[in-house]
């Protein structure tokens, strides 16, 4: 599924248009983007929960020349599935 393909069944089931449908969609991605960029943890009970994963600089090997390389530090977003949804796929 894709953010279209998500539109489309919100515009189905609340009875809205697919033009409103996206700009629910797209302040629903802004508001967790801006927390994770703050920092902030995201939990959505019973689907999973978003952090910030941090991650030193480290020296790393390009796998095509073997050349040694750089790696800078960075932080990555980390997904952790819920108990309920775990639950739900695995029946």
């Amino acid at each position: 599924m894709n953010k279209s393909d998500l539109a489309k069944q919100l515009s189905i089931k609340a009875n809205i248009t697919k033009k409103k449908a996206n700009e629910i969609i797209k302040i629903i991605f802004d508001g967790l983007t801006n927390a994770l960029i703050d920092n902030n943890r995201i939990e959505i009970r019973g689907f999973g929960s978003f952090v910030i994963r941090e991650y030193n600089p480290y020296i790393g090997r390009n796998p095509r020349t073997g050349h040694n390389i750089e790696v800078q530090e960075k932080r990555l977003p980390f997904f952790k599935v819920g108990k309920d949804l775990k639950e739900k796929i695995n029946r």
